[in-house]
């Protein structure tokens, strides 16, 4: 098998349609279908099951996915590294970073390495702690920012920040005045989540699940400031990193009974190549940590 081959081969995958994976690999439609049946015949393998709308993979196929990406990406990682070695930068940093710490731990950092590495360019993803791992894994992603529990095998993490989780609620509501709250007095309250896969709804899941209380989730949303307006107007409370509440106005933190606080840590693959780019990266947000 070569590269081309497994190019076609992950595109129909993930695409689970001939016309939109020939168009992705800007190839005719006939030649798709007939490099796939000729890879399929070369490994005396069933590939895909065909149906008139779409092709879903086979036991096989799945299989073979797995490989086919790690492959593509060593080889994508490899490229890169040449290039760097006859003196080029990949010139790209794609982070990927949960709406919290994106919204009020970063912004400062990435202006400031923007400022001392004005060729390189920044795309940073907005996602939760789960769709951080995935991403990074495949490939997606260089660099992620991910609560540092329960992390893959396949990452590599490094300890950025440790931060309290505290309730929050609005200036007005009747617990505002409280110097400490117990968790059983916090789902008692009708709650503004974000959606599951955020470390915010992991830490509410995991309390959940150990004092077996039953949460009142009132809204949920992965929109922060939907999140701290609805608390500001006492429609719902939540529970926030702490530096959240040290930016914004009209919102009361309570630190919970039993202390709270997250390991925060920079991940990435573990056999992944890290570029001259994301390197840099990694070490000035160390240095401003």
């Amino acid at each position: 098998m070569d590269t081309r081959q497994l190019t076609y081969f992950v595109t129909l995958a993930e695409t689970a349609n001939f016309t939109r994976a020939a168009e992705r690999l800007h190839i005719a439609q006939p030649a798709l279908s007939v490099a796939i049946k000729k890879f399929e015949q070369q490994l005396g393998l069933l590939l895909f099951h065909r149906t008139d709308r779409k092709v879903t993979l086979t036991h096989e196929g799945e299989v073979l996915l797995v490989h086919a990406r790690c492959i593509l990406q060593q080889i994508n990682d490899a490229n890169i590294a040449m290039d760097e070695l006859k003196g080029l930068e990949r010139g790209e940093v794609r982070l990927g970073v949960p709406s919290m710490l994106g919204s009020y731990f970063f912004p400062e950092i990435l202006m400031g390495f923007k400022s001392q590495y004005p060729n390189l360019k920044l795309t940073i993803v907005e996602a939760g702690t789960q769709s951080i791992r995935k991403m990074l894994l495949d490939g997606e992603l260089d660099l992620g920012v991910i609560h540092n529990v329960d992390v893959p095998d396949r990452l590599e993490t490094e300890h950025l920040i440790t931060s309290q989780m505290v309730a929050v609620v609005g200036e007005e509501h009747e617990l505002a005045s409280q110097s400490l709250i117990h968790f059983e007095d916090f789902f008692k309250e009708e709650l503004v989540m974000f959606k599951p896969g955020y470390f915010h709804r992991e830490f509410i899941d995991h309390i959940c699940h150990t004092h077996h209380f039953t949460p009142q989730i009132a809204f949920e949303t992965n929109l922060l400031p939907m999140i701290l307006n609805i608390i500001r107007h006492n429609f719902a409370v939540s529970a926030l990193l702490e530096l959240v509440t040290e930016h914004e106005t009209g919102l009361i933190p309570i630190p919970f009974a039993e202390p709270v606080y997250l390991n925060i840590a920079m991940a990435w693959r573990k056999n992944g190549y890290l570029s001259l780019a994301d390197r840099a990266f990694m070490a000035f947000v160390k240095k401003h940590c």
